[in-house]
């Protein structure tokens, strides 16, 4: 049977976007669609406007150009208060969890249903007690957030997140400061969620175990510039390019390849070298500059 037009419709679609702050330009033009379902992973390099996109697409900047749609409707144009009738459908993990530390884990969940729905406290309760299960911290529901880690402070910003039963779960930097173990657990939480609830996932992160470990699209952003938008499995065989074949790709591609790899040399390094960052700061020129590492470097 032919998928129905609800399907096959992106569910957001960002076009021609523009972002300034003051003189600079951090978004130049940007288009990206993410369809029912996936997760999409945008990545870049720190200042690359990743975040800047994300907080666009949840309506916290607003645009010099272009548009953004949700679920169909361009929110660009829209007052605050239509603005937070198309945010009940969507949740958003923010970097630290942002949870309210007054409040126990039970409470942090409940508010938004106790908010924005008219739900019987009694439902309400199941609806907690639900969403705390589905991130394994049900047994911890009386905790403040200052009585736990912060992988669970995590988990349990992702159930406040679910709390009104989003259609979009927004996620910045999930895997930020934790370590290997936990964020691995994360990513797992990430990918069992969008199976279990068929939300759609939108990752923003610069961790690349995460990223190839959770998405099924990937768009890597850089200067404020959209270079490319693909499937994971381009961005692997970018990635695993031998070095003779390296040097036969454009630059946009080069830049790619070293960001995945984590390379210290690359157009990434050389546009930093250019920046003469020695020569002003001790005032000597570019031919008196002398590079000596600190430490060897421990990567491959």
């Amino acid at each position: 049977m032919d998928p129905t037009p609800s399907q096959t419709e992106p569910v957001i679609r960002v076009e021609g976007l523009v972002k300034r702050f003051g003189g600079v330009t951090v978004l130049d033009g940007i288009n990206l669609t993410v369809n029912p379902g996936e997760t999409m992973v945008i990545m870049g390099g720190s200042g690359s406007g990743k975040s800047t996109l994300l907080r666009c697409m949840i309506g916290s900047h607003r645009p010099e150009a272009g548009r953004i749609e949700l679920f169909g409707q361009n929110i660009c144009g829209l007052d605050e208060e239509r603005l937070n009738e198309v945010r009940k459908k969507f949740g958003i993990l923010f970097q630290s969890g942002a949870l309210f530390n007054s409040m126990t884990l039970y409470e942090n969940v409940a508010l938004p249903l106790q908010e924005h729905t008219d739900l019987d406290p009694e439902i309400i309760d199941i609806q907690v007690k639900i969403k705390l299960e589905l991130v394994g911290l049900r047994e911890h529901a009386n905790k403040y957030p200052a009585q736990i880690s912060g992988g669970m402070k995590k988990r349990a910003g992702l159930a406040r997140a679910l709390a009104l039963d989003p259609k979009i779960l927004f996620y910045d930097e999930p895997s930020a400061g934790l370590d290997p173990v936990t964020s691995a657990q994360i990513d797992q939480l990430i990918i069992a969620l969008t199976r279990q609830l068929g939300v759609t996932s939108v990752v923003v992160t610069h961790e690349m175990d995460s990223a190839f470990t959770i998405a099924d699209r990937m768009a890597m952003l850089d200067r404020g510039r959209m270079l490319f938008v693909e499937g994971r499995d381009w961005f692997e065989n970018l990635r695993d390019t031998g070095e003779a074949e390296t040097a036969s790709l454009d630059e946009d591609r080069q830049l790619i390849r070293q960001f995945l790899r984590g390379a210290p040399d690359g157009p990434l390094a050389s546009r930093r070298d250019a920046q003469g960052y020695e020569a002003d700061l001790f005032g000597l020129t570019p031919d008196r500059v002398t590079r000596t590492p600190s430490l060897e470097p421990t990567r491959g």
